[in-house]
């Protein structure tokens, strides 16, 4: 019960991080489609507390967002982004704990494959929604959106959570939440 408690406490931190992360931009489309701040959280939710914490922060932070700031736009962006990002959640807290040593290595395995299989299904969630509209999401859109304009946010991305997983590794903190629990060091 207790460790439901503080899962669903860090969750919470997490969904609020999201929320508020993409203030830091001044939402200015540019900025945050570059630096990607909603996926950050996502990350850490699916890495620290387990797959299904990750995918469901992922599925109920863009709506959440737009909702409430009304950005990203809800239709398609928004909509696109929810199975994204509940990939990137779910995908990376998955092979994250499937993982024997909780290792820089699997960390970044992880995350890489995680964020291949994030934009996949982001491809073809545009290409649904965009269809249904009688509209066409092209490969050139594909890879500008998912890769090309993406490529500051990716590098941020790997570079920051590995930090904040190792510092809350370090600190003795990862070991109070779901995934990490018991975990050996995040080393080498």
């Amino acid at each position: 019960m207790q460790r439901q408690i503080r899962n669903l406490t860090l969750a919470a931190m997490l969904l609020a991080l999201g929320l508020v992360l993409p203030l830091v931009t001044g939402n200015i489309p540019r900025v945050g489609n570059l630096l990607l701040p909603m996926h950050l959280p996502v990350f850490l939710g699916g890495l620290l507390l387990g797959w299904q914490y990750g995918l469901l922060l992922g599925a109920v932070l863009p709506l959440m967002r737009s909702l409430l700031f009304g950005m990203p736009p809800l239709y398609p962006v928004a909509l696109a982004m929810t199975f994204e990002l509940a990939t990137y959640g779910a995908v990376a807290g998955a092979l994250y704990r499937r993982s024997p040593w909780k290792c820089l290595r699997a960390l970044y395995r992880a995350l890489l494959l995680a964020m291949f299989a994030g934009r996949a299904v982001w491809g073809i969630a545009e290409i649904a929604l965009l269809g249904m509209a009688g509209k066409t999401f092209t490969w050139q859109m594909f890879l500008a959106g998912a890769f090309l304009n993406a490529v500051p946010g990716i590098l941020l991305q790997l570079i920051l959570i590995p930090s904040v997983m190792l510092t809350l590794h370090r600190t003795g903190i990862s070991g109070l939440f779901g995934a990490d629990a018991g975990a050996r060091a995040v080393n080498g």
